[in-house]
C-alpha cells in the first residue's frame, strides 16, 4: 500500500475492511454457465492477438440476459486490448445502441465495468443466463445498464481480460481492468460510426476499482476522450492484507477464505512471482481448482469444508502476493478526471469507513472528487441509490460545466 501520513487511521481502515469481508456473505446462482456466447463464439489458443487497440474481431448479435431490453440493437463482440503486462489481447464484450437518434458528435457512452464474479470463463457476463452461476448479481446490475441506455447512452460492458476468452483473468489488475474498459469503447466506435467518442468510466466493486484506474490513465492516442468517472463502492483498499490475515487465523478468516483463490489467481495472472500452487497445502489445492472452473458461490462451498490451520504451506512466503496487491491499492492513485464516489451505508463487502479513506487519498492528491452516500443502501443497493446523481453527474460533464468537489 501507499505510505499514509495517518498510518494509524490505515491500520483501523483495513482492519475494518478485512473484518466485514470476512463476515459478508453473498448470494449468487449455483446454475451452471449460460449458452449466449459458447465456445463457437469465442477464441481458442493463448489470446495472443495482434492489431490496434479497439480493433473488432468478431461480432454477432446478442440475445438472452446479457442483452439489455431498453436497445434498439445487441451485439456480442470480440476485440483486440492490452494484458496487465502491456501484450496485446482478445477481450470479449456487450455493446448496446440506444432507440434515440444520436446527438451531434454521437452518442455518448456508458462503459460499464462489473464487480467481482470470479476468474474462471463461465463467470463472464456476456455469456450469463437465467441459469448462469452468477445471474442473481449480473441481472441486478443490468437494471442500471437498462436505464442508462434509455436514456440515450450507448452502454459497453467488457468482460475483462481472461474472462471468457484465453488466459487467466487478473483479478483487481488496475492496468488491465482500465485498458479493457477503454478499448471497449474503441470497439463499439469500430462496430457504429454513430457512437461518439466522449465516454464515461462506471463500475461497481471491482468495476469501481476499474472506473478509477480509468480515470488515472492516460489515453495519449485521442481518438476517445474520457469526460468522467463513476465509481460505486469501490473494492480493493487493504486487498494486501486478506492472505496475511487468514494465515494468522483470525476472527471470521473462514468466511474470507472464499475469496483467497480469486486473489491468488489474479495475481498470478499478472505477476509470474506469485504462484497459488506453492503457496496452498494439498488439502487447500482445491480451492483453486473450483476457481479456475466455477465462481463464487461454487468457491464458497468448497471453502467451507477446509479448516482455516491448513491452507498455507508451513514457511509460506506471502511477500510477492502481498507486494503486488499493494501497487493495486486505489488509495495510491491520482485521477485526472472528474470522478463520482458512491457508497451505501450498509454496506458489508466495502464498508462505508473504507470508502471515506479512499476519498480521503484521492482529494490529496486531485480536487476533482464528488462524494455521495446513500443511507440504508447495501452493496449492490448502492448501484441503483445512486443512479439519479450519476445521470446528472455525467450530464453536468456533457453540458461542459465541472460538478462541484466535495474535497
Amino acid at each position: 500500500m501507499q505510505s499514509s501520513t495517518n498510518p494509524p487511521r490505515r491500520r483501523r481502515v483495513v482492519a475494518l475492511a478485512l473484518a466485514t469481508l470476512a463476515a459478508a456473505t453473498v448470494t449468487v446462482s449455483t446454475g451452471t454457465a449460460g449458452a449466449d456466447a459458447g465456445p463457437a463464439d469465442r477464441p481458442a489458443g493463448n489470446g495472443a492477438v495482434h492489431g490496434q487497440r479497439g480493433k473488432l474481431l468478431t461480432v454477432r448479435p446478442l440475445t438472452g440476459s446479457a442483452a439489455l431490453p431498453s436497445a434498439a440493437r445487441n451485439w456480442f463482440v470480440t476485440y483486440v486490448s492490452e494484458d496487465a503486462k502491456g501484450k496485446r489481447v482478445t477481450v470479449s464484450g456487450t455493446v448496446s445502441l440506444p432507440r434515440t437518434r444520436p446527438p451531434a458528435g454521437g452518442w455518448p457512452v456508458i462503459s460499464w465495468a462489473h464487480g467481482t464474479t470470479g476468474t474462471a470463463d463461465a463467470c463472464a457476463p456476456s455469456a450469463d443466463s437465467p441459469t448462469g452461476p452468477v445471474h442473481d448479481y449480473l441481472s441486478v446490475m443490468d437494471q442500471t445498464r437498462d436505464a442508462w441506455v434509455a436514456h440515450g447512452f450507448a452502454v459497453v460492458q467488457t468482460d475483462y481480460e481472461g474472462l471468457g476468452t484465453p488466459g487467466e483473468h487478473p483479478y483487481m489488475n488496475g492496468r488491465s481492468d482500465a485498458n479493457t474498459v477503454l478499448d471497449m469503447v474503441r470497439a463499439a466506435r469500430n462496430l457504429d460510426h454513430r457512437v461518439g467518442r466522449g465516454w464515461f468510466a462506471v463500475g461497481h466493486s471491482q468495476g469501481g476499482h476499474a472506473a478509477l484506474f480509468a480515470a488515472a490513465a492516460e489515453n495519449t492516442r485521442q481518438d476517445v476522450k474520457l469526460l468522467g468517472a463513476v465509481a460505486i463502492a469501490p473494492g480493493g483498499v487493504g486487498l494486501s492484507q486478506t492472505a496475511p490475515y487468514i494465515q494468522a487465523g483470525g476472527a471470521g478468516a473462514q468466511a474470507a477464505l472464499a475469496f483467497l483463490p480469486t486473489i491468488l489467481i489474479g495475481a498470478s495472472a499478472a505477476d509470474p512471482a506469485v504462484d497459488p500452487d506453492a503457496l496452498l497445502t494439498d488439502a487447500a489445492k482445491p480451492l483453486l481448482t473450483v476457481a479456475r472452473k466455477g465462481c463464487l458461490a461454487q468457491i464458497r462451498e468448497v471453502a467451507a469444508t477446509i479448516p482455516v490451520n491448513n491452507v498455507f504451506v508451513p514457511g509460506a512466503d506471502l511477500g510477492p502476493l502481498t507486494r503486488y496487491l499493494q501497487t493495486q491499492d486505489p488509495t495510491g492513485i491520482e485521477v485526472r478526471v472528474p470522478t463520482l464516489v458512491a457508497q451505501g451505508t450498509t454496506d458489508v463487502l466495502v464498508p462505508k469507513q473504507t470508502t471515506d479513506y479512499l476519498v480521503s487519498t484521492m482529494c490529496a492528491k486531485a480536487k476533482k472528487v464528488s462524494y455521495r452516500v446513500y443511507s440504508g443502501a447495501d452493496h449492490r443497493g448502492a448501484v441503483a441509490a445512486s443512479f439519479d446523481d450519476a445521470l446528472e453527474f455525467v450530464n453536468t460533464l456533457r453540458s461542459g460545466q465541472t460538478p462541484a468537489s466535495t474535497c
